[in-house]
Parts: structure tokens; C-alpha cells; sequence
């Protein structure tokens, strides 16, 4: 790949910037009346496919989903918003992050409820991965979202590595 050719046509944050709403209904929700992590998962990946197909201007294949971290749970009736963007990219990936946030409206609530961060190809028309665009952010607050971003992922990556380096409660690792 003509990693040139991708940085001649790079696009900024905000082409790739998307926000999906849906009401949390009945057949999307557990026992307790609150949302199944499957049907979560199902709206970030959708998300997450649109922001990577605006940006690339090409079909998208997820890649990798990083750690899910679902934060507060979502109620039935509430109205949920997953929001997605490209924040850094590769020579065929693009890595987005995606937050959801619910509302209660009738009581002016909104929580943030998941996040996590989706890595996703771009596809020629034989379904080969292909070039993507560069990622510029002109604005202050693009380059603030791929700031805040590019470092929750590291740390997140810190702290993952950590855990799996450290022995839980005074356990030694199987290794040992």
C-alpha cells in the first residue's frame, strides 16, 4: 500500500463522526428490564462500521474490539446513544472510538453507560483490505477527541498489562 496516496487524501475527524439513537424496547432486554450486553455490542459495531465507512469511503470489516467496559446499566424505555469516530489509522485499519450514553428524559437524566474502542478494514471491491485515508484533525476539538482517545486507550493498555502481570490477592501466576 501507498501510504503517499493515503496521506494525499486525508479526512478529517469529523467525516467519520457519528451518532446513532434507539429507544431501549422489550425484545432487547433482559430479566431485570435493562439492556443485554449483546444488543449493546450490536449497536457499538454498527456504530463503529458506519464511522469507519464514512471516513474510508469503502466497505469495513471489523477487526478487533478492544475491552468493553459496560459502566451503568440501560433501563427499558431509555433512550440510547452510541457515538463513534476514526481516531488514528493505519496503512488499511482505522481505529474508532465508541461511547453509549442513556437518557431518561422524563427525569433529565443521561449516563454514560459503555465504551470501548473497535478496529475495523477497509475493503476494495474484491474484499482485499486497501488503503485509508491519513486522519488530520484541523479543529481543536477533533484533535481534543483523538487526544482523549488516543491516551484512554493507552491507558487502558497500562492497566490490562498491569493486572496480568500482578498476582491477584497473593496468588502466584500459573507459571510459577
Amino acid at each position: 500500500m501507498n501510504r503517499e496516496w493515503s496521506v494525499s487524501r486525508a479526512r478529517s475527524l469529523q467525516t467519520s463522526y457519528t451518532e446513532v439513537s434507539e429507544i431501549l424496547m422489550p425484545n432487547e432486554t433482559n430479566n431485570l428490564e435493562r439492556a443485554l450486553g449483546g444488543a449493546v455490542l450490536h449497536w457499538m459495531d454498527i456504530c463503529g462500521a458506519i464511522a469507519g465507512r464514512r471516513f474510508a469511503r469503502r466497505q469495513v470489516v471489523t477487526a478487533a474490539m478492544d475491552h468493553v467496559d459496560f459502566i451503568a446499566p440501560i433501563e427499558l424505555g431509555d433512550i440510547v446513544t452510541v457515538t463513534g469516530y476514526v481516531f488514528d489509522t493505519g496503512a488499511t485499519s482505522m481505529d474508532v472510538r465508541v461511547d453509549v450514553r442513556a437518557e431518561r428524559p422524563q427525569h433529565g437524566e443521561a449516563n454514560e453507560t459503555a465504551t470501548s474502542f473497535f478496529t475495523f478494514i477497509a475493503l476494495d471491491e474484491s474484499e482485499t483490505p486497501t488503503a485509508v485515508p491519513a486522519l488530520r484533525c484541523p479543529t481543536t476539538a477533533e484533535a481534543d477527541l483523538r487526544d482523549r482517545a488516543l491516551e484512554a486507550r493507552r491507558s487502558r493498555r497500562r492497566e490490562l498489562a498491569r493486572e496480568l502481570e500482578e498476582p491477584a490477592d497473593g496468588e502466584g501466576r500459573a507459571s510459577e
